[in-house]
């Protein structure tokens, strides 16, 4: 599995859902809870943005790594499925 994890198919789609978790504590802490507002702004479209290429590159890891080392390549896509959970967690919670 760490021979796998080298690979930056499988660490940038852990790392970055990690990066916008850091992001989103951050601005908690410094700016309070979110408040709703006509326009989302621009970390609301970066979250987008960002929904949008981890799906594909977890669908890039699955096609790639799944056919070649099953085990090892679940074992990180479901790592990589629950950071990207955890990064989503926060709108869910404040409800945006």
């Amino acid at each position: 599995m760490y021979s796998l994890l080298k690979k930056p198919s499988a660490w940038i789609p852990i790392l970055i859902p990690l990066l916008f978790v850091a992001y989103i504590v951050i601005a908690i802490a410094f700016l309070g809870p979110p408040v709703r507002e006509a326009n989302e702004g621009v970390g609301a479209h970066l979250f987008q943005l960002w929904l949008l290429l981890e799906s594909f590159m977890l669908g890039f890891f699955a096609v790639t790594w799944l056919p070649r080392a099953p085990k090892q390549a679940l074992l990180i896509l479901a790592m990589q499925v629950v950071v990207a959970l955890a990064s989503c967690a926060p709108v869910f919670y404040f409800n945006l």
